[in-house]
């Protein structure tokens, strides 16, 4: 269902051309009506002669009401320029020019209204005028058609030609609907009404969606278009929707319904940049506003090389890369800039090279996959659903994933090469120690534990090792003096004999060298104050394979000839590893 928007100077014709063509009165309130001034957004529709259904979008051309005329601009297909044949190109035919080349509209028709108040030589004059004034914008070669509203002459001519630019308008698809609302009411027995044109995907009856900013859930109770109750309302489509869970206050103009979970706020963008051609300069300082969607928020600019704009907000708004936007100067109240989103949520510091900004505006025009592998790829890293959101609901087709984290393939390969160089290091530094703990070099990467893991699985040099990460084949090798203290621990061990093995604090081995031994084997730690010889851990097994079942500390110790001190901890050690089951006081072998 194309969307046909009008544009135009005030008093030239726009809503008498629409009640014209439609039958219907796009001023919807009495003072429009009683001035005959359009003030706020008019919607209508018609069904052209081959059959295809269109909305209106009648917007206001004084220049006090631009900022309504703005919210009006998202999702039109179609331009219906309107320029009075009696008073010919005004100022606000240059600035509604200025927004339709800005967000590249393409496809137009111009309606050289009130020819019933000239002669033939001054239509033609004015032809001539408009042709001038198109030429280097999006609508240059748009069809002109002079009419007059009021006797019908030329509207049939109109009616084909809008038919003609309206045929070419392909339906949108999409799974990711949203609507920028631009009306919203109470209706009695009804509760909340938003209207506006849905984008990216059908909404049916019943879909729970959210109102952002913000993540208030609404629940979508009935559907209309052009005065018809849907089931389901697909993309393109001016819509009403009947919402619940939302008091009409809470919810208006700039607000956006969409899923949840497919759209992420932003406060900073960074996005391509083009003043309109009336704007010699655009600098940095400025009382400017961001319209987008329908929505209009105070910002503060930044120009980036003369190509790109970074633009700050103080709220979040949901944006998608490759969304269209105008800026206007709010102190001289006039439209000077617009360009389209590419990046939603860029990182900090960031630079945007000639080769990353060529890479990003490459990928405005292509498929949401290839649009979520670019920002992967200037990103470096990401999660999956910011990927997702900021790219139309893209997943990059390359680079390493794991538990819905994203690596770019430089940014992979460049992690790798940091894994293998932070190992080695760690081993030079603690050539006693089985490697770093992954929960280290995992902050040291800034990722998680899980997807550490599964990174180092893509190095082909390091390994995981229980809780640890090493280079492949890496052992601990004991110097001859840290050989001899290990050797003489032993003996210490090996001349006290199981029934009275000194305490670890009594035998001359420091710490690191002592867990260093446990760790290769030489020496078994059952408890933080006793180690043991693997030989005498064997005799003690032994003895437990001895006794009848069930067994109580005191049959153990006084089998094995131990003390209380040395049979309870090395029991709690057989029920840690396995070897026994405790039942109360008594113990079964496993």
């Amino acid at each position: 269902m194309p969307v046909i928007g009008t544009a135009g100077h005030v008093d030239h014709g726009k809503s008498t051309l629409i009640r014209r063509l439609t039958g219907r009165e796009p001023d919807r309130w009495q003072e429009e009506q009683e001035r005959g001034l359009t003030i706020d957004l008019g919607f209508a529709w018609m069904t052209l002669p081959s059959g295809t259904e269109v909305s209106f979008v009648d917007v206001p051309g004084h220049d006090r009401f631009i900022k309504n005329m703005l919210a009006g601009i998202e999702g039109i297909d179609v331009a219906l320029f309107v320029v009075g044949a009696d008073e010919g190109w005004m100022p606000q035919s240059e600035e509604h020019l200025a927004v339709l080349d800005l967000i590249d509209v393409e496809r137009g028709i111009v309606a050289l209204t009130k020819t019933d108040r000239v002669d033939d030589d001054l239509i033609e004059l004015a032809t001539l005028e408009i042709e001038e004034h198109l030429e280097g914008t999006s609508l240059e070669g748009a069809e002109i058609v002079p009419i007059s509203a009021q006797t019908g002459s030329g509207i049939g001519s109109l009616v084909a030609a809008l038919d003609r630019v309206a045929s070419s308008v392909e339906a949108p698809s999409g799974d990711r609907p949203r609507l920028w609302v631009d009306r919203s009411f109470s209706v009695s027995g009804a509760g909340t009404i938003v209207t506006g044109t849905l984008l990216d995907g059908p909404v049916s009856v019943g879909d729970e969606l959210v109102v952002a900013p913000g993540d208030l859930k609404v629940r979508v109770r009935g559907l209309q278009s052009h005065e018809k109750d849907q089931d389901v309302a697909g993309a393109g489509s001016r819509v009403a929707i009947n919402v619940t869970g939302v008091e009409r206050e809470a919810i208006g103009r700039g607000d956006m319904l969409a899923r949840p979970g497919q759209w992420t706020g932003t406060s900073q963008f960074v996005a391509t940049i083009k003043t309109a051609r009336y704007i010699e300069e655009l600098p940095d300082r400025g009382a400017y506003h961001l319209h987008l969607g329908s929505g209009s928020w105070p910002v503060r600019i930044r120009l980036i090389g003369g190509r790109l704009v970074r633009i700050d907000l103080d709220v979040a708004v949901p944006l998608a890369m490759g969304d269209r936007f105008i800026l206007r100067d709010s102190g001289r109240r006039l439209v000077v800039a617009g360009g389209r989103v590419l990046d939603p949520a860029p990182p900090r510091p960031k630079r945007f090279t000639d080769e990353v900004t060529s890479l990003l505006i490459r990928a405005l025009d292509v498929d949401a996959d290839q649009r979520a592998g670019a920002l992967l790829e200037f990103r470096g890293s990401d999660t999956s659903d910011r990927l997702s959101a900021h790219s139309g609901g893209g997943v990059p087709a390359t680079g390493f994933h794991h538990g819905g984290v994203r690596l770019s393939v430089s940014e992979r390969d460049r992690m790798a090469a940091r894994i293998r160089s932070v190992v080695e290091g760690y081993h030079d530094l603690h050539p006693l120690r089985p490697g770093i703990g992954i929960a280290e070099l995992a902050e040291g990467l800034g990722l998680g534990s899980a997807v550490t893991t599964a990174l180092i699985d893509t190095v082909d040099s390091v390994e995981v090792s229980g809780a640890f990460a090493s280079s492949i084949g890496f052992a601990v090798s004991f110097s001859p003096q840290q050989r001899s203290t290990i050797d003489g621990a032993k003996q210490q061990l090996r001349a006290a004999g199981t029934a009275a093995v000194p305490r670890v604090s009594e035998l001359a081995i420091d710490p690191t060298l002592l867990h260093a031994a446990v760790r290769s084997g030489e020496l078994v730690q059952v408890s933080s104050d006793f180690v043991y010889l693997p030989e005498q851990i064997d005799e003690l097994l032994a003895v437990i394979d001895s006794i009848d079942e069930p067994f109580g500390v005191s049959e153990f110790k006084d089998r094995a000839g131990l003390s209380r001190k040395y049979a309870v901890p090395f029991l709690e050690w057989t029920d840690d590893t396995g070897r026994t089951v405790r039942t109360g006081d008594v113990r079964r072998r496993r």
